[in-house]
């Protein structure tokens, strides 16, 4: 189910790559919708990203340099 569920996440994420490309070669009006639309989602997916990270590494104090440490001695 979750093979499913990804191929169909990367079928959009592939769409919306076409979208834009076309979009950047003067495609027609509803591929600028969808350009955008997917333009707008990459910024919120990477906002989210970003704050989750600043997040996760303050509060738990375990992040990539924790474990590297760790590992290195």
């Amino acid at each position: 189910m979750m093979i499913v569920l990804l191929t169909i996440v990367m079928m959009f994420v592939a769409a919306g790559l076409g979208a834009v490309i076309w979009a950047a070669r003067g495609g027609p009006r509803w591929v600028h919708g969808v350009a955008k639309a997917t333009m707008v989602t990459a910024d919120v997916v990477a906002a989210a990203s970003k704050r989750s990270r600043r997040r996760g590494n303050y509060s738990s104090g375990s992040g990539d340099l924790g474990a590297s440490s760790d590992s290195g001695g």
